[in-house]
C-alpha cells in the first residue's frame, strides 16, 4: 500500500508543467512587448508600459481543470496595473481570465480595496457589466494583503464549476466564484490589462487528470 501511495504522488508531481518564461519559443504574444527580466533572480518577463490589454499564452497547450501558480509584482500606479492570468483561451479576446490590482491592496478607501482581485470572462462578461449587476460578487479584497509593488504568490484553481484564488500561500481563498461560461479548455497565458506594466515569474501548471 505504501509503495502504491507513492507512485501515485510521483505520478501526480509529474504532472507540473513549469515552463520557461524566457524561453520565447514557448509563447505566442498578443498585444505588445514583453521583455526577460534582467538582473533577476526569478528569471522572469516583464511587460512594456502601453496598450492595449496583452496576453503571453502558451504554444500548443490546452488546460482543462488544475492549479495555476506564479510570482507576480505590479505597481502602485492608480488605473495604471491590472496583472493576471488567462485560461480556457479560444482566440485573443475569447477567455477567462483572473487579474490583480496591486493599487488598490492598500488603497484607505474600503470600496477600493474591495476590487483587489478580479474575474471576468470575456468578451461576454466583463468587469464592468460584472460588477454593475453583480456588485463585488466576482471581485474581493486580497488577504493577506501584499505591498503594492512587492512580488506576491498567486493561485488560481480552476475546477469544473468554480475557480478560487489564493495569495501568498494562505490556506483561505481571497475569492471563490462560479465560472460563468460552459467552456471546459482552452489556451493559457499571462495577462496584463490596459495600460499596465509587471513582472511575472515561476509559473507554475499542475493540470488535474480525467
Amino acid at each position: 500500500m505504501t509503495m502504491l501511495l507513492l507512485l501515485l504522488a510521483l505520478r501526480l508531481h509529474a504532472q507540473t508543467f513549469t515552463p520557461d518564461l524566457q524561453d520565447r519559443s514557448l509563447w505566442e504574444l498578443w498585444g505588445r512587448g514583453a521583455n526577460n527580466l534582467k538582473n533577476n533572480e526569478k528569471g522572469g518577463v516583464s511587460f512594456d508600459f502601453d496598450e492595449p490589454v496583452a496576453v503571453l499564452a502558451l504554444k500548443n497547450y490546452d488546460f482543462s481543470t488544475g492549479t495555476i501558480e506564479f510570482d507576480v509584482r505590479g505597481r502602485d500606479a492608480l488605473q495604471n496595473c491590472f496583472v493576471g492570468v488567462a485560461f480556457h483561451i479560444q482566440n485573443d479576446s475569447t477567455y477567462d481570465a483572473v487579474y490583480f490590482r496591486p493599487f488598490n491592496f492598500k488603497h484607505p478607501e474600503l470600496i477600493r480595496r474591495m476590487h483587489s482581485v478580479q474575474y471576468v470572462s470575456w468578451p461576454r462578461f466583463t468587469w464592468q457589466k460584472l460588477r454593475a449587476e453583480h456588485p463585488e460578487q466576482y471581485e474581493h479584497p486580497v488577504n493577506p494583503v501584499p505591498g503594492p509593488e512587492d512580488w506576491f504568490h498567486a493561485k488560481i484553481v480552476v475546477a469544473d464549476k468554480t475557480i478560487s484564488v489564493f495569495v501568498n500561500d494562505s490556506t483561505s481563498p481571497s475569492l471563490v466564484v462560479e465560472k460563468l461560461t460552459t467552456t471546459t479548455h482552452g489556451g493559457l497565458g499571462l495577462w496584463v490589462g490596459d495600460p499596465t506594466e509587471g513582472d511575472f515569474a515561476n509559473l507554475r501548471i499542475t493540470p488535474v487528470k480525467k
